[in-house]
């Protein structure tokens, strides 16, 4: 288990296992309930504990809520820092798709932390929605960034690129798609949700191409 600002030794001493039972109660209330809605009780009630354990171990509903913040950012932060090392010396284009199918593989792993992102995306009235998904973002784009300086280096991207608003354009079209594999709504008749696996390949590549040879007809 990481280390946590928001944790108290109270918990940090308990054995692993119990620690991980608390996680996994709180990342299913807050996947359901998002954070205003999220039942310190039920999460009690599930883990069979005394509610002021939940507080002996925090301090606070908010800690518990920013310690899974940051859980889930290190689990995202080890996806993509194997993505990175894997695919280092290859194609631009290569690992760009490689990173749309660990984000895919992530959602498939780890559910439940993406619907609590979910959650923060799209309510409004989320608390601390603001400086959360800005921390998001900029992991996102730190991600990126560098992978496109290194295909514009390689002369894989053209020389004239501004990498800023290119990680920016990149990120977005990973976060959209990863979107509509999960949210019906948001398939925008695609036919990414819940596709399998053929088709998802399908949409990649599809999304891949668009980046290497752009929207333009050919002159």
């Amino acid at each position: 288990m990481q280390t946590s600002t928001y944790v108290k030794a109270t918990f940090s001493k308990l054995p692993s296992e119990k620690q991980d039972r608390v996680l996994d109660a709180a990342i299913e209330e807050f996947s359901r309930w998002g954070y205003e809605k999220a039942s310190i009780n039920r999460m009690v009630g599930r883990l069979g504990i005394a509610k002021g354990s939940i507080f002996q171990y925090f301090g606070s509903k908010k800690n518990l809520y920013f310690h899974i913040f940051e859980y889930a950012v290190g689990l995202v932060r080890r996806s993509l820092k194997g993505v990175k090392a894997e695919t280092e010396g290859e194609d631009f284009f290569i690992r760009l798709s490689k990173s749309l199918r660990a984000g895919v593989y992530f959602i498939q792993r780890y559910p439940r932390i993406y619907q609590i992102y979910l959650k923060m995306l799209f309510q409004e009235d989320f608390p601390f929605r603001a400086d959360l998904l800005r921390t998001i973002r900029i992991f996102s784009m730190d991600y990126l960034r560098p992978i496109v300086e290194e295909g514009m280096k390689k002369g894989e991207l053209r020389h004239s690129l501004d990498p800023e608003v290119a990680a920016f354009f990149l990120d977005a079209m990973l976060d959209r798609f990863l979107q509509a594999y999960c949210i019906a709504y948001m398939d925008s008749g695609l036919g990414l949700f819940q596709a399998n696996e053929e088709v998802v390949e399908r949409k990649i590549e599809d999304c891949i191409n668009i980046v290497r040879f752009g929207m333009a007809a050919s002159a």
